[in-house]
């Protein structure tokens, strides 16, 4: 720990060390992972799109800040067909691409920029399908090969899009980071030079923000985009620190090294409350917390295995001691305030040693070890809760081992199914109950890795795909209640809570506001 806490201390000094603070305003946050890379299309952690999809990239339409209500983008308008099957928008005019110095743009964004972004996700014989080493998991996964027809430019500032079937999430969909908008320019340059991976390792967007550097697992920096059109960012600079030890976090921005410090663990909260040169803010984000157990190993593969491990939770004591009592349990995979969930309705799983004893030899279990994930940093102190979880599975004569390992390589190795037992989180990107499910719990989403379980069950996909064509809410709810009685009773997801998110500031920063889906945009922050 010693260690860990002076390389901090020498990385600290290193970033904050680059200019005095007269010539400048640079904003500081301590960030709690590194991104994955910064071609958003090719990724789906919060982390990514903060340090990306947030900063680098717009969209044909957004998110409203601090909301889930859709407002114009790069779009300033649209219609919709009657049919909800063609969707045309007209695109804003005087928006510049980042001028880097590795690319230098010769005209604005335009409707060619649009088609590039789109079929390079969802058409296989477009060139720059393959060239996405990751691969589009958000565009996979939520269908988009099969449900975008075509994406046809009308004119310059006019596209049309045409879907195989009506979607009632698409527009929300769209405010997506995936569907962020990429230069066709600078494409066809890196094509020239054979250097199609820079998209991911030196990113081009229209954002408040210009890409400069990152050094990895350390920083990544940014200077305000001067030509936004929407006005340049009242701050000048912007640095992602990355710091994924939360305490570090926390001494850091008592220190003042950082101005932001995203997510402080529960117990950490009112000590920095405490501190008169900090705030701190919070929001009951879009977001559940949950236990993927890989269906496609012994013995997890058996429904009763897993409801053991369900009924051998102790949910109760989790929960106050992971959280201190900032989060709610969770029974079914969506938020109590998204529409559609079912927590009030669905009777959650109480402890029960003795059943879930009974379940386990049911299943049988022949007490090999099973391997535990948990990631370095986050939201929770994920050693100790995985540690827990290790002690109530060894009631029921279940052997766990604990693993912990970086973000980035957790979700990686997951996504390719060498786990047994994972604990992760999902943050919902659009308002839409379908976003919980397709993503993370579909047949398509086991094709990209953004199905952690590994689960497909033909009845479930069945049922999403019915409400993605309907437009009655209330139709559109019975049918997301259902999906969630399937995955109470299958358990691919022990869910675990629902959670407060945390973000501390100093006292100096200004304009900040939280966002539902736990994505931070720095565009609005000033320093005084």
């Amino acid at each position: 720990m010693l260690k860990k806490h002076y390389l901090a201390a020498i990385i600290g000094a290193s970033l904050f060390a680059v200019a005095p603070v007269w010539a400048a305003k640079t904003l500081s946050v301590c960030t709690e992972a590194s991104p994955e890379g910064f071609d958003i299309a090719q990724y789906d952690s919060a982390v990514t799109q903060d340090a990306a999809g947030e900063t680098l990239y717009e969209r044909l339409v957004e998110f409203k800040r601090g909301a889930t209500s859709v407002e114009p983008g790069l779009a300033e308008k649209w219609s919709i067909s009657k049919d909800g099957m063609t969707y045309t928008f007209n695109l804003r005019k005087g928006v510049k691409f980042h001028t880097t110095e590795y690319f230098k743009p010769t005209r604005n964004f335009n409707a060619d920029d649009v088609v590039f972004s789109f079929l390079r996700m969802v058409d296989k014989n477009h060139p720059w399908y393959k060239q996405a080493a990751n691969g589009f998991p958000y565009a996979s996964s939520m269908e988009f090969p099969d449900l975008v027809k075509s994406v046809e430019k009308v004119d310059d500032y006019t596209v049309k899009i045409t879907l195989a079937r009506p979607e009632s999430p698409f527009l929300a969909d769209l405010a997506m980071g995936f569907a962020s908008i990429m230069s066709a320019e600078y494409a066809a340059q890196l094509d020239k030079t054979g250097k199609q991976q820079d998209l991911n390792l030196k990113p081009v967007g229209t954002g408040p923000f210009v890409f400069k550097s990152y050094q990895k697992d350390a920083v990544v920096r940014y200077a305000a985009n001067t030509e936004y059109w929407r006005g340049k960012a009242k701050i000048d600079n912007l640095v992602f620190a990355i710091t994924p030890d939360p305490n570090v976090r926390q001494q850091r921005i008592k220190a003042g090294e950082c101005q932001v410090a995203l997510y402080p663990k529960p117990d950490q909260v009112e000590m920095l409350k405490a501190d008169k040169n900090i705030t701190v803010s919070s929001i009951a984000a879009l977001y559940t917390g949950y236990i993927a157990p890989n269906v496609e190993k012994p013995f997890l593969k058996d429904k009763k295995f897993r409801q053991a491990l369900a009924y051998a939770f102790d949910k109760k004591n989790y929960i106050k001691a992971i959280y201190g009592g900032y989060a709610k349990p969770a029974v079914t995979v969506l938020p109590p305030t998204m529409w559609s969930s079912t927590t009030e309705k669905l009777k959650e799983r109480s402890m029960d040693v003795e059943k879930a004893k009974k379940l386990v030899k049911e299943s049988g279990y022949d007490g090999s070890e099973i391997k535990l994930w948990a990631r370095v940093g986050g939201l929770i102190d994920s050693k100790r809760a995985a540690e827990m979880m290790q002690a109530d599975w060894a009631k029921i004569g279940v052997k766990v081992s604990v693993q912990q390992m970086e973000w980035g390589e957790l979700l990686k190795r997951s996504g390719k199914g060498e786990h047994d037992i994972t604990f992760l989180g999902w943050a919902g990107d659009n308002g839409d109950p379908d976003n919980f499910f397709t993503p993370n719990l579909s047949c398509d989403a086991n094709k990209n890795g953004g199905n952690k379980s590994r689960w497909c069950n033909k009845e479930f996909d069945k049922v999403l795909a019915d409400a993605r064509l309907e437009t009655d809410l209330k139709k559109r709810t019975k049918l997301y209640e259902k999906a969630q009685q399937i995955v109470y009773d299958e358990v691919p997801w022990i869910p675990t809570a629902h959670s407060l998110a945390f973000v501390a500031y100093r006292k100096n920063v200004s304009g900040f506001v939280q966002s539902p889906f736990m994505t931070n945009n720095f565009y609005s922050v000033d320093l005084k």
